[in-house]
């Protein structure tokens, strides 16, 4: 049994949930899935989990909009102790424990007021909406680390290849102030850019239109990290669209993908700070 334990989001719509499952056995970790009313009726506590996982997917079929439904639910909903789920997460967090939002689960955690939570009020500050090009974006993009970053998600990672589907990725910052701070706190953690590495918002590059070409944010602690990009879905090499090339080109290239980096990084840093 593996000492870091990871807690797996489903129910409603989410779809994505089996795969960060594999991310994190891959990466060394427990990973249990659990339906979010499990949590509600409190069968299951959120504490006994190192990290708290919130999968891609269409919640509530994102009638009103991808991760609103959703993130009102767990926002506002009391569990049967009477308790908010809401002050249960900040518990969670006071503990130094981590959360990771993936595609869905990033629109969930932006919605909540998780993300960037810049005035520490838990109000929503930006939002996920719809791609510039007004359609549904299902292919591979690239992203690069941006300096300084605060999370260990990203740690030793320069620059990464991921598979994007959404259609509502566009980032976009209430107001200049929050913008400002944002960057003053390296909370835009990853950027869109070109297959040279260079930070672009030129399309099909940037695939959704983001404000500061942001592919990624994370809090000022580090411990909430979202994401548009699905790592869960690049764990193997082959799962690259170009791996036969790849291979061909180097046939001793690693077998791994580049999205399990992330997981591998966040099961490292969770096992070192146990000691």
């Amino acid at each position: 049994m593996s000492d870091v334990k990871a807690l797996i989001i489903t129910g409603y719509g989410i779809n994505c949930e089996e795969e960060m499952a594999v991310a994190y056995k891959l990466a060394g970790a427990e990973a249990d899935i659990v339906h979010l009313n499990d949590i509600f009726l409190k069968k299951i506590s959120i504490h006994g989990y190192d990290i708290l996982n919130f999968p891609g997917g269409f919640s509530f079929g994102d009638d009103l909009g991808s991760g609103k439904v959703m993130a009102n639910k767990m926002k506002y909903k009391r569990l049967v102790s009477g308790k908010l789920f809401l002050d249960e997460i900040k518990d969670f967090l006071f503990d130094g424990k981590f959360i990771l939002g993936i595609c869905n689960g990033f629109q969930f955690l932006v919605k909540m007021g998780l993300l960037p939570n810049i005035n520490d009020n838990l109000e929503q500050e930006i939002t996920l909406t719809y791609n510039d090009s007004a359609k549904f974006e299902n292919r591979w993009v690239f992203c690069k680390t941006n300096n300084n970053i605060r999370t260990p998600f990203l740690q030793d990672i320069n620059t990464i290849y991921l598979p994007v589907r959404h259609g509502e990725g566009k980032l976009i910052i209430k107001n200049e102030h929050l913008k400002i701070e944002i960057i003053h706190n390296n909370m835009n953690c990853l950027s869109y850019c070109t297959p040279e590495g260079l930070i672009t918002s030129e399309y099909p590059y940037n695939p959704n239109g983001s404000e500061l070409n942001c592919a990624a944010l994370a809090d000022s602690t580090g411990q909430i990290f979202g994401m548009m990009p699905h790592p869960e879905a690049y764990l193997s090499l082959y799962n690259n669209p170009q791996w036969h090339k790849l291979k061909r080109e180097n046939p001793d290239i690693s077998e791994e993908g580049e999205g399990l980096k992330i997981f591998q990084n966040i099961v490292r840093h969770i096992r070192f700070k146990k000691g």
